[in-house]
Parts: C-alpha cells; structure tokens; sequence
C-alpha cells in the first residue's frame, strides 16, 4: 500500500507533462464549434416540431 503511495506525485508529474504535449483548440475554434452546435440543433429542433405536429394532425383526422 505504501508503494502505491509513493507512486503518486510521479503520477501527476507524468499526467503534467503529457498534458502539455496536448494541441489545445483555440478561444475562436471552441466557440465556432459551439455556435455550429446551436444553429444544427435549433434546426433539428424545429425539424422535429414540424413532424410531430404534422404528425399529430394527421392523427386527428384520423381518429375523428
């Protein structure tokens, strides 16, 4: 038990240097991502109504 704990500083140093080779995506990147999510999600979204309420009228006339 003793040993594992003595492994872990050199775990965290190890975990520090790979995080540094790690390419980061840039300020301007995450937030065109981010906006691209929004805008494909809003349409799904709408998407989605559009059938459910086609859907849904349709299950009117049927029903009576």
């Amino acid at each position: 038990m003793i040993a594992k704990l003595k492994k872990i500083p050199q775990f965290f140093k190890e975990v520090n240097e790979e995080l540094k080779k790690v390419n980061w995506t840039t300020r301007q990147d995450l937030i065109g991502a981010a906006v691209v999510v929004v805008i494909i999600s809003t349409i799904l979204t709408l998407y989605i109504f559009a059938i459910d309420m086609g859907l849904a009228k349709l299950m009117k006339i049927i029903v009576g």
